[in-house]
């Protein structure tokens, strides 16, 4: 039966993939195909689903620092939109209910801001997905949004906590201690996982096992251990390559999970109208995230992305919505409603997201006027004074590039990231690096570029030295420019954009070890 359900699911994300709109779309219109043709949910694909959302916790938790959750741009809007959402969409179903619409005259003022709560999430799944096949994970709108949407988590397993009852055993504060007292022992034993097969092993055993299971152990979310384990070991240098180790396993079980959302969905004409009604009302939620990211110093761009990366409804609404379905607060039907909105905002923000600097581009004089004149220090200009070659992307290949450059040309190299974290290392080896956001428009017209003779695009994600690209051509840049591709269609797309030349990674990375080799030779 679930070779079924994959089946599907691919022919629908190929077909959605081959419209420029992610398979996500496609793998969600799978699950309602599927459930017209009369199939149901399995255990099994349950299961797929559940292990999907765990290890993206998981992934999330590895990239993720406590600190960050304690800025004032990441808790203020996360505990205001809550709240003041939750009262928003709670006065709207009542309203609804006045003018006796079927499913809304059945709520009262409780049930009204019980459901409020429920659409006031946004999506962990689609938003790190989105995040992630767009490379914006460590942009600044994309650490706000993964922020917040933690604060949502939390927010939601304490609503849990409290609705079921469910409090806590002995286990959790033993869990509590021990786990800072295993952290040692943990490292070590992530250290010597290395670098094959034992490594993704390594991220199931601790989110599903240390994590996921030792929490339900304990009377707590499992989904919550899975996070917390996961930003136990955010600080290890070796966070980053466990995360892309688990990075297919955690897409493949994922498209379980958007497979159930319409597989579950028990659609009638009611419930759609009703869930059509809430999804007209998206764009309140979406100017409310706005308003209140901007509201604490964040440029209007970072507002509108951060925006735009939760402008759905969430899972944890689902989860919500079934338990007071379970408790006979609501009906049964709401979770239909939930489940459909949930799949039609995926399906609208998904071309949204794709098209977000487009349209931030066609807005930005009127979001200009909302913008706060202070800025933080992460979005100040970019000062590349004297400066005749810029490297974007200070990975393992900018690095490299920036060295041998570095060994001819000391002050006329600069590199940059938009990464913090990797732009002070850097700094702190006597590097001359920058953090900013490639991709970003305004970072362009802030910038004066007419010493630059060589753009180097060496960041990992192919759309991003796309978009980057484009956005250098469209400031007037006139110099010379290369790039980095994995796959010869990438380097024949850079080409036809007007970069002057391409280096293919996988394939070129040979060349130069048979040069190094021959070299060695030589000299003996």
């Amino acid at each position: 039966m679930e070779l079924i359900f994959f089946a599907i699911a691919f022919v629908c994300g190929f077909a959605a993939y081959q419209v420029k709109l992610p398979p996500m779309v496609g793998f969600l219109i799978a699950g309602f195909v599927l459930h017209f043709a009369g199939y149901k949910t399995t255990e099994l694909l349950n299961s797929i689903a559940e292990l999907g959302i765990t290890l993206l916790l998981f992934s999330i938790g590895l990239k993720l620092k406590v600190s960050s959750l304690m800025k004032v741009q990441v808790w203020v809007p996360a505990t205001a939109h809550i709240v003041l959402s939750t009262a928003l969409f709670g006065g709207l179903l009542l309203l609804l209910g006045v003018f006796a619409l079927p499913l809304f005259v059945e709520l009262n003022w409780q049930t009204a801001l019980l459901l409020g709560f429920a659409f006031s999430f946004s999506s962990t799944v689609f938003a790190v997905k989105v995040l992630e096949d767009r490379g914006e994970m460590a942009s600044l709108h994309g650490k706000i949004s993964i922020g917040i949407l933690v604060m949502q988590d939390i927010f939601a397993v304490l609503f849990l906590v409290a609705s079921t009852g469910k409090m806590p055993n002995y286990w959790a504060l033993a869990l509590l201690v021990l786990l800072p007292l295993f952290r040692p022992a943990m490292f070590w034993i992530l250290n010597r996982s290395k670098h094959g097969e034992l490594l993704p092993l390594f991220g199931f055993f601790f989110a599903l096992v240390a994590g996921y299971q030792a929490f339900e152990f304990a009377g707590i979310k499992g989904d919550l251990g899975a996070l917390i384990l996961g930003m136990m070991f955010a600080s290890h240098k070796k966070a980053g390559e466990l995360a892309k180790s688990l990075l297919s396993f955690k897409d493949i079980l994922l498209v379980g999970f958007f497979l159930t959302i319409g597989l579950n969905a028990e659609l009638t004409f009611s419930a759609v109208v009703a869930a059509l009604l809430i999804v007209s009302v998206l764009g309140v939620k979406v100017m409310l995230y706005y308003a209140l990211t901007n509201s604490v110093r964040l440029r209007a761009r970072t507002s509108l992305l951060s925006a735009f990366t939760l402008a759905n409804y969430s899972e944890f609404g689902l989860i919500v919505c079934a338990v007071a379905a379970s408790s006979g607060w609501v009906s049964s039907q709401w979770l239909a409603v939930v489940a459909t909105a949930v799949a039609v905002t995926f399906i609208i923000a998904s071309p949204l997201n794709a098209r977000a600097n487009e349209l931030y581009v066609r807005m930005e004089d009127w979001l200009l006027r909302f913008e706060s004149d202070t800025r933080l220090e992460e979005e100040l200009p970019v000062n590349l004074h004297n400066t005749r070659i810029v490297i974007f992307g200070m990975g393992r290949i900018g690095t490299g590039a920036y060295e041998t450059i570095a060994a001819s040309f000391p002050d006329a190299v600069a590199g940059i990231d938009i990464k913090p974290e990797v732009v002070a290392r850097h700094v702190k080896r006597g590097r001359r690096a920058l953090t900013a956001d490639a991709t970003d428009p305004d970072f362009w017209q802030r910038l004066n570029h007419s010493q630059v003779e060589m753009v180097m695009l060496a960041m990992p994600k192919h759309n991003q030295n796309i978009l980057a690209l484009q956005q250098l051509k469209a400031s007037g840049y006139k110099g010379q420019v290369t790039a980095i591709a994995n796959y010869p269609d990438q380097q024949k797309e850079l080409r036809e954009l007007g970069v002057d030349s391409t280096y293919n990674f996988y394939l070129e990375a040979g060349s130069g070890f048979a040069e190094h080799v021959k070299a060695k030779i030589a000299l003996s």
